[in-house]
């Protein structure tokens, strides 16, 4: 289990590549902050010294010292300061004057330094962001069709987004746990050391304890994070089936059933949530009640230095306000490990999206399409979605360049399982398809779509204008020939009667139109496509009689000279289809023309018996 963490951290890592970039200069930050920071704490000492008349002895200095963490070099340096601004006539309101000014500076220079670290680690939270969620979009996309049928798009979007949010801890924290605050612990530490070694080495005994305690919470969030961000997939997938089936919820009164689902999963993942606010929450004043705990006991052991003359009250003083600042980073530190492990859980799920492989892959030696020139070839095409029950059964048959085909038969029969193989949306499970002789496998999958215009039953359109629809995957394309395709497609009209034409945004999923307007902006991008292999899958299942009319009087020209694969239920429409192909349980039962078919008084002559009586 810890090597899998491990190995899940180090690939999160591998989305700051390259890390040294952020790394290095965080580095120097650090460094520098921790300085100024200990440095600030360090001028306590001759403020005090000065003020209480401690025995501060002023000595003209015209070299600064060696810079060192310790008393002496401070003198030193205050010393050349003082002497080099104000010359050898000492003054105590000049040298408060001087120390404030230091004081104030190292203290500019701190924050400094911590902002610049602060930008650093935001530059690369911002950019490792981008460049997950970027890796992950277009892993999903590049996904066969049969992936998402096996995922829920909610879970899906939760891991692109919640996921991903918590994850950008894990690799940002990474840096602060490994500079800022060891850096700032070890600068306390030392400049507590220089003070009294003595009471330094009484006060760290209780971080062991610390640790332990501490330690022990974090170990718990792990499982708990995990659990949290898969109940947050599966309410995200809830409400993205809710909106999209509002209509469908609504017409069936289900608001009860879907209310109480969504209520249910969001009661336990806050009950999650809750436990691991617990647990989290419980560090910081856990470390916190610990470190008052110990401050309260260095006082009584520190005070009795003190009274011992082992030990300065200036001295004493700075070293109360460093060890009262060294539990800051130390519960800072233990808090990244927490968010550090959370996002490691998270990170499981985000891996889970891009180690995925789709069982539809380009071959190595693949080449692009350059020209349809021959035929489209089924060879004993056998097909299943989930291996138990066969969908397509040993089908064969051949279309032609130039000819149009049609695949007719009872619902359920493999029809549009058959048209979704061209374009390779699936594999087949046996056999094998062809175009011109090559499997197509054996072409890249982008230039073998590219050579196809596929309107389904099923329309597609996003929440775009009506013109970026249409031009889809044609960008290049004028507003002369967006019109021209709209205009074969019987959609020209329609546009130019909605409130901004071309430009009018069709809302999510196209729901500001009707079902009939959504297909035939389908039919127009399919046009506009203008390609050498057309598939209409059931391309004017939604349209009325007079728009049904019209589109296929434009699609029978759109036809001519181009092979095609045409479905349909409704049989009139491909009467003139030079083969119409019967498929009825994944097998072929009849083909011929509409001629053959009907003298044969098979399945197609009844399927057309039984719509002329409807």
């Amino acid at each position: 289990m810890k090597k899998t963490m491990m190995s899940t951290y180090v690939r999160l890592l591998g989305f700051a590549k390259p890390m040294s970039r952020y790394a290095v200069p965080y580095f120097f930050y650090s460094v520098l902050h921790a300085l100024f920071n200990t440095f600030t704490y360090t001028m306590i000492i001759p403020i005090i010294g000065t003020l209480f008349s401690e025995g501060y002895a002023f000595t003209p200095t015209y070299e600064l010292p060696a810079i060192e963490l310790n008393t002496e070099c401070l003198d030193g340096v205050i010393n050349y300061f003082y002497t080099l601004i104000f010359g050898t006539e000492f003054m105590t309101t000049r040298l408060l004057a001087l120390l404030s000014a230091i004081l104030i500076m190292c203290n500019v220079l701190s924050n400094a330094f911590r902002y610049l670290g602060s930008m650093t680690v935001e530059t690369m939270r911002t950019r490792t962001l981008q460049r997950m969620r970027n890796e992950m979009f277009d892993r999903t996309m590049a996904m066969n069709v049969g992936y998402f049928s096996d995922q829920r798009k909610g879970d899906l979007m939760s891991k692109i987004t919640s996921d991903v949010m918590v994850v950008q801890f894990c690799i940002t924290n990474t840096l602060q746990v490994m500079f800022r605050e060891p850096f700032l612990i070890f600068g306390y530490v030392a400049m507590m050391v220089n003070i009294s070694w003595q009471l330094t080495l009484f006060s760290i005994l209780y971080l062991p304890v610390v640790a332990l305690i501490i330690g022990s919470i974090v170990k718990r969030l792990r499982h708990p994070a995990k659990k949290g961000q898969q109940h947050m997939g599966e309410m995200v997938s809830v409400m993205e089936e809710s909106l999209s089936g509002v209509k469908a919820i609504k017409s069936y009164n289900a608001f009860s059933y879907i209310s109480n689902k969504f209520h249910s999963i969001n009661a336990s993942m806050s009950n999650i949530l809750l436990s691991m606010a617990r647990k989290q929450q419980m560090a910081s004043p856990m470390s916190e009640f610990l470190g008052i705990t110990a401050i309260s006991v260095v006082l009584v052991f520190g005070g009795s230095l003190v009274m011992k003359g082992l030990m300065t009250a200036s001295g004493f003083v700075a070293y109360i306000a460093a060890f009262s600042q060294l539990t800051r980073p130390l519960r800072s530190f233990i808090d990244q490990f927490a968010n550090i492990n959370q996002g490691i859980a998270a990170g499981e799920r985000i891996f889970s999206i891009i180690d995925a492989e789709s069982s539809v892959q380009d071959r190595e030696d693949a080449v692009a399409l350059e020209e349809f020139k021959d035929k489209i070839e089924f060879n004993n095409i056998s097909f299943s979605y989930d291996s138990s029950r066969e969908v397509l059964h040993e089908v064969s048959f051949t279309v032609r360049k130039g000819e149009t085909v049609a695949l007719v038969g009872p619902s359920g029969g493999g029809k549009s399982t058959l048209s979704e193989l061209i374009p390779r949306f699936y594999d087949p499970a046996v056999g094998e398809i062809s175009i011109d002789g090559k499997p197509l496998s054996a072409y890249t999958q982008e230039s073998l779509r590219a050579k196809m215009g596929i309107v389904s039953q099923d329309t597609i359109l996003f929440n775009d204008s009506i013109r970026a629809n249409i031009a889809m995957g044609r960008e290049d394309a004028t507003d002369e020939q967006i019109m021209a395709a709209a205009k074969i497609a019987n959609a020209h009209d329609f546009i130019m009667q909605t409130e901004a034409g071309y430009d009018t945004n069709v809302g999510d999923r196209g729901m500001k139109l009707s079902g009939g307007q959504r297909q035939r902006l389908s039919i127009a991008r399919a046009v506009l496509r203008n390609p050498e292999i057309l598939i209409l899958d059931e391309a004017t299942s939604a349209l009325d009689t007079e728009s049904e009319k019209l589109v296929q009087e434009a699609l029978t020209s759109l036809l001519e000279g181009r092979t095609s694969v045409v479905i349909a239920h409704r049989l009139s429409t491909i009467h003139n289809a030079d083969r119409i192909i019967v498929i009825d349980s994944g097998r072929i039962a009849e083909q011929g023309t509409h001629s053959e078919l009907m003298a044969r008084n098979g399945i197609y002559a009844k399927l057309i018996e039984m719509q002329s009586l409807a």
